[in-house]
């Protein structure tokens, strides 16, 4: 079994910044390719960006140059860090990870980016 919790969500104004955080339980927690999705107001859940065990990155184009997905195996958690926001951005948030074919997610967290 697999628990990840969300934390740092918030509002906060256009070309601000936030910091996701996921802290997963569960051992051998740094063999799994992590993962963060978004889902905005009526619309589908989407991928943003993934962290393979070796620390490779991927991302989605339109975050590319303003988020940074790291990980910290020692602490269990993954980072989603989101700069240069804009309203678009606004969506929950949520941490993921596959452990042998079932994917787990966390609880999500709200991101909202407003003036």
């Amino acid at each position: 079994q697999v628990q990840l919790v969300e934390s740092g969500g918030g509002l906060v104004q256009p070309g601000g910044s936030l910091r996701l955080s996921c802290a997963a339980s569960g051992s051998m927690f740094s063999i799994y390719t992590m993962g963060w999705y978004r889902q905005p107001p009526g619309k589908q859940r989407e991928l943003v960006a993934t962290i393979t065990s070796g620390g490779s990155t991927n991302y989605v184009d339109s975050v590319k140059g303003r988020f940074t997905i790291s990980r910290d195996n020692a602490k269990n958690t993954v980072y989603l860090q989101m700069n240069s926001l804009k309203p678009e951005d606004t969506a929950v948030y949520y941490c993921t990870v596959p452990v042998l074919g079932y994917r787990y997610w966390g609880q999500g967290t709200q991101v909202t980016v407003s003036s």
